[in-house]
């Protein structure tokens, strides 16, 4: 098979340079794209006479038939071809002959790349964003259930101050909140048409770049030839916000692996989300939530390969950009991968409500919540931590926890104490009483959920004591 490009050239390529330099392995998942932008790109050429409206219409149609070939899998692709450009256009060339060597008229595979990718990239995102949407709604869902599910909240992994299970479910809508709004801001530099762009320096053709843009849905065209085909920001971009995804994945399983141990007992995953013991009879192991916090890694390794791969790189297109594109379909694959099967497993989760607010009442939870008892009867927040400091260190001595120190005990560290002191103290108090805008009383957390903008949630009929 002859190349493409071939006429400079005396020798045939090396059948070790050919699969070497190929990419149609991994590019062929850019096939759709491809066509659908040699489409554009064929009626554009026809609209300003750079080719005949019988030869534009020839091609669209031979793409067609091209595209349905490849998804009835009656095409092969060769790895003579090297990539999914020039598999596309020996295809076309074998359907209709002659006008198919017109369709690279006034482009480069440097511009064709740089728009599949492109419009590759945007379709992903919009599909990663709608399982992120799907994930904030289970959150939600779960937060409406367990407004009043207390829980201990964690500093150093050691407990701190009560909070509720509600209230920790919303610190990741909001997490996941912001990852759609990277992913949606990423969106807007991705969907820019580089086509018209060439090698790198244009064309002498005079082609419509915005037509083309408006018929394959981008919202602006690329200004600079140079930037047009050596750009890999985007998809840098795309990594680094999917690597922030799968960073708070990680932590959320993080600590899914900590509460179905025996040792927290606050969650036991479903069977269909957990893997047993070749040797242990007993376990029953979240290999689920494991898995996706090794994952991570994987994520945050493509970003660094796209980072690596751009960073000596002189203008304008260099193969080194072939690259890219592994990288970056891992990181699509397994974000949304991670997303599909995250999901499930959390909505699936046996809450122990029990050993969570069991859990909450030691460690000494409350202990703030004395010290602000102390001041609000007058004495200074620094007295007042000493305060609660000695009676702390008094109760771990008596084996006792603060709401079992009688009065008289306590008159003993402060006369300020008084009989109601242990309303104030108490675990339900300490929550409930915490209604500052992004506390985790109840009536805080409704409110978070409202302005979320997540799902159909009223603050008026989510959760209730019963």
């Amino acid at each position: 098979m002859s190349k493409l490009w071939g006429g400079r050239f005396q020798k045939k390529t090396s059948a070790a340079v050919d699969d070497f330099h190929s990419s149609i392995s991994f590019d062929c998942r850019l096939y759709r794209y491809d066509i659908e932008g040699s489409m554009a790109h064929a009626e554009m050429l026809g609209r300003a006479g750079i080719i005949t409206p019988e030869e534009a219409g020839a091609i669209v149609a031979g793409l067609r038939e091209v595209l349905s070939d490849i998804e009835s899998g009656r095409a092969e692709f060769s790895v003579e071809a090297e990539d999914i450009h020039m598999n596309v256009e020996q295809m076309l060339t074998g359907k209709i002959g002659a006008a198919a060597k017109k369709l690279h008229t006034a482009r480069s595979r440097n511009d064709q790349v740089a728009l599949d990718v492109r419009m590759y990239l945007r379709d992903q995102i919009d599909e990663t964003v709608g399982l992120i949407d799907e994930l904030r709604e289970t959150l939600v869902e779960m937060a409406e259930k367990h407004l009043y599910t207390i829980m201990p909240g964690y500093t150093h992994l050691q407990r701190a101050q009560p909070v509720t299970l509600a209230h920790h479910l919303m610190a990741y809508v909001q997490m996941f909140g912001r990852d759609r709004e990277r992913l949606l801001d990423c969106r807007r530099r991705v969907n820019v048409m580089p086509l018209g762009a060439g090698a790198l320096a244009g064309t002498t053709f005079p082609l419509d770049p915005d037509f083309v843009a408006e018929k394959l849905g981008f919202e602006g065209v690329a200004l600079n030839s140079l930037d047009a085909v050596s750009d890999r920001d985007f998809a840098v971009e795309f990594a680094a916000a999917a690597s922030l995804i799968m960073v708070h994945l990680s932590r959320f399983c993080e600590e899914i692996i900590l509460w179905s141990s025996a040792e927290f007992s606050f969650v036991e995953p479903d069977d269909e989300y957990s893997t047993g013991s070749s040797m242990m009879p007993q376990k029953k192991n979240p290999d689920v939530a494991e898995l996706i916090r090794g994952k991570a890694g994987r994520v945050f390794g493509d970003l660094a390969a796209l980072l690596t791969m751009l960073k000596g790189l002189p203008l304008a297109y260099n193969k080194d950009m072939q690259e890219d594109k592994e990288a970056l379909f891992d990181a699509v694959d397994t974000v949304k991968k991670c997303l599909a099967i995250f999901r499930p497993m959390l909505a699936t989760l046996k809450v122990r409500e029990d050993n969570m607010i069991r859990a909450a009442r030691g460690g000494f939870t409350n202990a703030t919540d004395l010290a602000d008892y102390l001041v609000r009867k007058g004495l200074p927040f620094r007295e007042a931590h000493e305060v609660v400091g000695r009676a702390v260190l008094h109760c771990i001595g008596a084996g006792k926890s603060l709401d079992q120190v009688s009065l008289e005990e306590f008159r003993k560290f402060s006369p300020l104490v008084e009989e109601d002191v242990y309303e104030a103290i108490s675990i339900r108090r300490c929550v409930e009483a915490r209604k500052v805008l992004a506390g985790p009383s109840p009536e805080s957390v409704r409110e978070a959920i409202r302005r979320s903008g997540v799902g159909k949630a009223r603050p008026e009929n989510i959760g209730s004591r019963d």
